[in-house]
């Protein structure tokens, strides 16, 4: 087995890390949170955003696609090309790029603006994500890395909780473009944040990320990434339609249905993260059974605003847990190379959420808004098989007194 690592100048290169460092990764959380809410906006705003673009529900939500697809891309290639910059200051600018693309998206007069506006926030939040994911174990002591990477990672459940139903209300209340707006001000608060929070801090550039994908381990947690996030939002990116069209309610209850399902998403972030600590491949196993199983469920079980309810809390639960369980898998497949594998795991990550929208978009406008479930639930049985087939990492056992 290859195991790609850092160089001993590289080590020895490395800050120690900081024991004031919790204001910051405080500041990253609040970035992740903002980063995800910019990304997944349209997804509660799909029905209006078209409506008043002039494109149907399945090209409005290419706006998703397309912020997956650039975030995929740049956070490979932003690593690399910061090399010893101040992440501090890479961040920052990021998160400027962030606002931007946003304040595009709430003035875009012509779909094609909007198209222009989400690719500066996938840049903006690629980049962020990358940075943010390598940044956090350095701010805090080695034995609270594994809690500063649960919680910056809890912005993304979070955002579920907050950013998507709060831009859902606001889009019902003052237009789909508030939201939007809204978003832009919350990134001006993160950017403050950052630079007020977040000591300079250069790292060692390691060069050629591509490289990581040699072990096993990592190969297998990545297409595991890669099938569980494209099998949810096939289907998430298009859930106000399905819940309208299953369940006939209107744009207050899917509100209310979204708030539910990040809420359950919150305990999902927390109880994966725990769970992966111990077994990144068992909690994902659990996670992907409970994802497949509800999804699938959704078009005949959700008929009713209940058990609609009753769902959306499965599926906050199961996809909650998605992100940190396999952050940590990646992290563990490649202990000295965390902000390079961090880099592989956002570029695939948003490559599937790019794949999912389009997939989902796909079926949607030919066969129908419902079969995106199927669709997704299938997905995610191939994150089942690749994961029972492939190699996981094993975390380090916890250090016995009196033993060496």
């Amino acid at each position: 087995m290859t195991q790609v690592q850092e160089s001993s100048g590289a080590r020895a290169a490395r800050p120690a890390p900081r024991r004031n460092g919790w204001p910051g990764v405080a500041a990253l959380a609040l970035g992740t949170f903002t980063v995800v809410t910019s990304e997944m906006l349209p997804v509660g705003l799909l029905t209006p955003m078209g409506r008043s673009l002039g494109v149907p529900e399945g090209v409005a939500g290419l706006t998703l696609t397309i912020t997956g697809l650039v975030a995929a891309l740049s956070a490979p290639a932003l690593v690399p090309l910061l090399g010893r910059a101040d992440r501090r200051t890479a961040l920052c600018v990021l998160v400027a790029v962030l606002v931007v693309g946003n304040l595009g998206a709430a003035w875009a007069p012509d779909f094609a603006t909007m198209v222009v506006a989400r690719v500066l926030v996938g840049v903006g939040m690629g980049g962020v994500w990358a940075v943010a994911a390598g940044l956090a174990v350095r701010l805090v002591p080695a034995k609270s890395a594994g809690t500063a990477t649960s919680l910056v990672f809890s912005g993304i459940a979070v955002a579920s909780v907050l950013g998507v139903p709060a831009g859902t209300y606001l889009g019902d209340l003052a237009g789909w473009r508030a939201a939007f707006l809204a978003a832009a001000g919350l990134g001006a608060v993160v950017l403050v944040a950052a630079a007020l929070l977040l000591p300079a801090e250069r790292t060692v550039p390691f060069g050629g990320a591509l490289r990581l994908t040699r072990d096993p381990r990592l190969r297998t947690g990545l297409l595991v990434v890669g099938f569980l996030v494209t099998g949810h939002f096939a289907a998430y990116t298009y859930i106000r339609p399905v819940l309208e069209d299953v369940s006939g309610v209107g744009a207050g209850t899917i509100g209310v249905l979204l708030l539910v399902y990040g809420i359950a998403g919150v305990a999902g972030n927390f109880l994966g993260g725990a769970g992966a600590a111990r077994s990144p491949r068992t909690t994902l196993l659990v996670i992907g059974t409970v994802l497949a199983l509800t999804v699938a469920a959704l078009p005949w079980l959700g008929g009713s605003p209940a058990l609609a309810a009753v769902l959306m809390v499965l599926w906050g639960l199961g996809y909650g847990g998605v992100s940190v369980s396999t952050q940590t898998w990646v992290l563990l497949a490649a202990p000295d190379a965390r902000e390079a594998a961090s880099s592989l795991f956002v570029g695939v990550f948003n490559a599937a959420i790019a794949l999912g929208a389009l997939a989902g978009g796909l079926v949607a406008d030919g066969v129908g808004v419902t079969a995106v479930t199927v669709t997704g639930a299938a997905l995610v049985a191939g994150a089942l098989v690749t994961n029972a087939a492939g190699r996981a990492p094993v975390p380090e056992a916890p250090a016995v007194p009196g033993k060496t």
